[in-house]
């Protein structure tokens, strides 16, 4: 699952499920059900959290599906194939909002019916059990389900989206099973350690197209322009991994090799779809070498759908990707070069979960991060060597930031995370779990070479293909190829949380040879006191940009490298450490001077390490200031755009002192203006695909300084477009927008409402409305609020426009929330409802907003679904303390620079 973070980042310090109701006189709506219990078998035997007896497991569903897309409801049937594996008098399922009408068990040898009692649901616990009146001997069943639900309206379960069309109003229905969302369709299994075959039919509109994990079998024709779809069995796999869509889709396909490649989008739209179309064949073909093991199902499409979750963005269903529109379709009229590699990663991303994730899965989500991490490191890895003309190495350096903001902080949990419950599992999704994943597995590649580490993950997948694993197992396959001690290093980053610090103690040069002493500490924001914890750290380091590097490794005690040659000393080089890096005074200046020769991936390295150094008081703050004045013209546009993003961070940390802001912003405008000059409004001949990036985010970070010029000219070119067509080339279209919006008066945002209003495509919609949503005038943010929660605006965008608001306005955000709150829940998915309002809170810097926080979790959130809003909370903490602390040095410099 592609993950979209809810803004809580290094740079800025920086629904509840209806009750089960049922038909039958059987079934009773008991508050208990059969509690967990450890029986034998081969699930049991391996030590895995569940919420549901081990007694019993799923074998093969054979699912019927009537949806009524009209009336936001279906009718289904499932006949499931299951093994009792000891005797028992009741069988337990997940099932959540279900209505189930009859419940059946038959002998699978005998073919005699088996009398049930009752039916009992748990509704806490989204669980049904069907009590027998005799015990149940251990052999195989067959349980037929005859039930009733409801199709959402959010990406849970089985849900509809609404859009308008080239050819109207439309509805399309599709499913969202991860993480525990399948009991929302089927009554099942619901948990990764067990595995199923699942064949699945679905009774739809003549006219509209199904889709599945798996090809279409056959199709029958029924009554009142129906058609029932059936579709081939599926592979063994998870129940959060199947998959349905239908509505008025079309489908375009291409092959790599035996594998049919496809792509389903609206009606009309599928040439949109031409780069993730053409980009499936490459990263397929790449996967199936790197892997060694062939992809193994008939097919794999990538099925378009418009709206937004503020829970992910992509979902890697095995067979059947689901992506929504903004992340997989690029309109010519609208889209960067940003949004062109954002589609390819997110591609990259999800049929690497095709191996890691749906061929092997983790047996529970406390090994979520083999999936997440794994498919990250995956999708960095794929496109910047299929792209490397996009530069994207260098992006692992922020994806690493973002893990470290929160791991830097005490509310922080390891890699490898305890879940006990859906809530907790639903906040496992985070950066800990994705980018940090994804840099220790970088890490532990570089250590042990990439020839070791394929083949290592070769003969993992092998031997795990269709079952369960935790994150040793391919420790031990790693291990195994490696010849070097990766367990214990992975357990060091996987297994405790926190950052290690090495410290640069000295650096010794004597004929031609630099004598460097490395120790190791912690790196923590709000734990100043704290024991540090151990890590066995791989290091590497080098003599300046061009030097040999050297490996090593820290463990305990302080470790002595000898580097070829003398001069400034790297620590870190390549930036495939997991770690913060803290030079002695003189050593940084040292390398300080030689900034501009260093490889772009260790110029940013550099700067991002210096400012979270400085931020934290670790070193001085001047030192971040002062590298980001040596910064050379000739610089990459990757270390210009990284740049005026930690401006931004720092102009953000003065928004409770406008004044000095301004002064601040005074410099940012300053040292920004002259790369603006350079970058231009317009592409030009033979620029590299890096540029286009850079003018996007200058124009964001100047507009966000209230930079007169680029106002003036965002406001010009917006107005000039009607009778100049050049005026906004489509690239900067959404920039220049939002320029106009966040400084827009009343009839300008009023103007620029209409528009969206009118407009067809949900994609440019959804763009337009959220540039209203960045508007800095508060009436005109409140205006946002209200409209947010009323039909004009499409329900799956209303949530992020809340968010949106809260990017300028989190007070503002908040209140609203807490006033609307039942309104806003019905607008956020139930994955996301335990973070959503800390999330719209985690910018301010307001200390009242740590006791709304804290009341609104006592209020409203169970105790083991507070974490997000605990991460929250101590994030205004930790800036304010960094606003009282480290501002004044930042003015201090600016006041010694200034003229």
């Amino acid at each position: 699952m592609r993950r979209r973070l809810l803004c809580i980042t290094f740079y800025w310090l920086t629904a509840v499920s209806a009750p089960m109701t049922f038909a039958s006189t059987q079934i009773s709506t008991a508050t208990s059900s059969t509690a967990p219990t450890t029986a034998a078998g081969p699930i049991a035997a391996q030590a895995i959290t569940t919420q549901l007896p081990r007694s019993v497991v799923p074998v093969h569903y054979d699912v019927d599906l009537i949806p009524d897309a009209a009336h936001g409801r279906f009718a289904a049937s499932a006949t499931i194939e299951i093994d009792v594996l000891t005797p028992t008098r009741a069988i337990t399922f997940n099932a959540a909002g279900l209505a189930i009408r009859q419940a059946r068990l038959t002998d699978a040898q005998t073919h005699r019916s088996v009398a049930s009692t009752r039916i009992d649901t748990n509704a806490g616990q989204e669980t049904v059990t069907v009590n027998f009146a005799r015990v149940l001997p251990a052999g195989r069943y067959r349980l037929a389900l005859d039930y009733r639900g409801e199709i959402g309206t959010q990406a849970a379960g089985l849900f509809s989206l609404d859009y308008q069309s080239a050819h109207g109003a439309r509805r399309a229905l599709f499913t969202q099973f991860e993480n525990s969302d399948a009991r929302r369709m089927i009554p099942c299994w619901d948990e990764p350690a067990y595995k199923a075959t699942f064949t699945l039919s679905a009774t739809v509109p003549a006219a509209d197209l199904a889709i599945s994990n798996m090809p279409v079998r056959a199709v029958t024709a029924r009554a009142h322009a129906k058609k029932r779809v059936e579709f081939a069995t599926t592979p063994k796999m998870s129940s959060y991994l199947l998959f349905f869509a239908s509505g008025d889709l079309e489908r375009a396909t291409t092959h790599s090799g035996a594998t049919e490649l496809g792509v389903v989008t609206q009606r009309g739209l599928t040439g949109q779809a031409a780069l993730v179309l053409d980009a499936s064949a490459t990263i397929l073909q790449h996967y199936n070498e790197y892997f060694g093991v062939a992809y193994p199902l008939p097919k794999l499409d990538n099925i378009a759908a418009p709206g937004r979750s503020e829970f992910f963005g992509a979902m890697e269903n095995w067979g059947a990707i689901f992506t929504f529109e903004h992340a997989m379709l690029l309109d010519p009229a609208i889209s960067t070069q940003n949004d062109k590699q954002g589609v390819f990663s997110t591609a990259a991303h999800e049929m690497a979960h095709q191996w890691f994730g749906d061929l092997v899965t983790m047996q529970w989500w406390d090994d979520l991060w083999l999936n997440e991490g794994f498919a990250s490191w995956m999708e960095s890895r794929t496109t910047a060597r299929l792209h490397p003309e996009w530069q994207t190495v260098v992006d692992t350096v922020a994806g690493r930031e973002r893990a470290m903001s929160l791991d830097a902080l005490s509310t922080t949990h390891p890699v490898v995370q305890h879940v006990d419950t859906v809530a907790q599992a639903s906040q496992a999704f985070d950066a800990i779990t994705y980018q940090k994943g994804e840099a220790v597995i970088r890490m532990l590649e570089d250590f042990v070479g990439e020839d070791a580490w394929r083949d290592g993950v070769r003969a993992y997948l092998k031997k795990h293909a269709y079952g369960n694993t935790t994150s040793d197992d391919l420790w031990k396959e790693v291990d195994r190829t490696a010849g070097k001690p990766v367990s214990a290093i992975a357990h060091d980053f996987t297994l405790q949380p926190g950052i290690p610090m090495v410290r640069v103690e000295r650096a010794v040069c004597r004929d031609n040879e630099t004598t460097l002493t490395l120790s190791q500490a912690e790196f923590s924001q709000d734990q100043a006191d704290k024991t540090a914890l151990r890590w066995r750290t791989p290091v590497r380091a080098q003599i300046g940009a061009e030097g040999a590097p050297v490996h090593g490794l820290i463990d305990g005690a302080p470790l002595e490298l000898k580097l070829p040659g003398c001069g400034p000393v790297l620590v870190n080089a390549g930036q495939t450490g997991y770690y913060r890096t803290l030079y002695s005074a003189q050593t940084f200046q040292t390398l300080a001077q030689q900034f501009n020769r260093l490889a772009p991936i260790d110029q940013l390295g550099m700067l991002d390490n210096t400012l979270a150094m400085g931020l934290s008081g670790h070193q001085p703050v001047a030192d971040f200031l002062n590298l980001a004045d040596a910064i050379g013209s000739d610089a990459t546009p990757k270390v210009w755009q990284d740049l005026a993003y930690s401006l931004v961070t720092l102009h953000r940390l003065y928004q409770t002192d406008p004044a000095r802001q301004q002064r601040f912003d005074r410099y940012a405008i300053a040292r920004l203006t002259p790369v603006m000059t350079r970058t231009g409004w317009q592409a030009q001949p033979g620029e590299t695909d890096a540029v286009g990036p850079l003018r996007e985010q200058l124009i964001s970070a100047l507009s966000e300084f209230n930079d007169t010029a680029t106002v003036a000219e965002a406001r010009r070119r917006y107005n000039a477009q009607a009778s100049d067509s050049s005026a906004v080339p489509p690239a900067l279209r959404d920039s220049i927008m939002t320029v106009v919006a966040r400084h827009a008066d009343d009839t300008t945002w009023e103007a620029l409402r209409a528009k969206a209003r009118s407009e067809n495509s949900p994609l440019i919609k959804e763009r337009m409305y959220r540039a209203l949503a960045a508007v800095e005038n508060v009436p005109l943010a409140e205006r946002v609020l209200e409209m947010a929660l009323r039909d004009e605006v499409p329900v799956t965008l209303s949530a992020s426009l809340i968010q949106q608001v809260a990017d300028q306005h989190p007070g503002l955000a908040v209140d609203f929330a807490l006033a609307h709150l039942a309104q806003v829940e019905q607008r956020v998915g139930p994955s996301s409802q335990t973070r959503y309002v800390a999330s719209l809170g985690a910018l301010s810097s307001d200390p009242t907003m740590i006791d709304k926080l804290d009341a609104y979790a006592q209020a409203h959130l169970p105790v083991d679904a507070r974490r997000e809003e605990k991460i929250a909370v101590k994030q205004i903490a930790q800036r304010i303390r960094t606003q009282a602390e480290r501002l004044p040095q930042i003015d201090d410099w600016l006041r010694r620079h200034e003229g």
